[in-house]
C-alpha cells in the first residue's frame, strides 16, 4: 500500500498563488509516476498535471498550462503543484495520485489516491 497526503490548499484571491504538496509513504514499487487531478462540485474528476519518475517529463491540461508547474522531490517522496495566476474556475478539491510506470492523463490509470485538499479561488 502507498499512502498519499495532500496539503497546502486554502482560500486565495484570483490572480494569487498556492503551492500544493503530496507526501508519499508506505510501499514503493520501482519507478512510478505521479499526477494531480481535481474535482469541482457537480463535475467529474479531471486531469491537471503529471510527472514521470525522475521528473524529466511533464504533462499539463490545457486549462493550466503556463500557470501551474508540477515537480517532485524523489529523496523526500514528495510531489508539488505550484499554482500561479489562479482563477475562480480553478476552485476544486485537488488530489494527488500514483501509478507504476509512465505518467498518464487518465484518472483510472492511477492506483493510489490521496484524500484531497480544497482550493478555493475568490473573484
Amino acid at each position: 500500500q502507498v499512502q498519499l497526503a495532500e496539503s497546502g490548499g486554502g482560500l486565495v484571491q484570483a490572480r494569487g498563488s498556492l503551492r500544493l504538496s503530496c507526501a508519499a509513504s508506505g510501499r514503493t514499487f520501482g519507478t512510478y509516476a505521479m499526477g494531480w487531478f481535481r474535482q469541482a462540485p457537480g463535475k467529474e474528476r479531471e486531469f491537471v498535471a503529471a510527472i514521470n519518475w525522475i521528473g524529466t517529463s511533464t504533462n499539463y491540461a490545457d486549462s493550466v498550462k503556463g500557470r501551474f508547474t508540477i515537480s517532485r522531490d524523489i529523496t523526500r517522496n514528495t510531489l508539488y503543484l505550484h499554482m500561479n495566476s489562479l482563477k475562480p474556475e480553478d476552485t476544486a478539491v485537488y488530489y494527488c495520485a500514483v501509478r507504476a510506470g509512465d505518467a498518464r492523463t487518465a484518472a483510472n490509470a492511477y492506483e493510489y489516491w490521496g484524500q484531497g485538499t480544497q482550493v478555493t479561488v475568490s473573484s
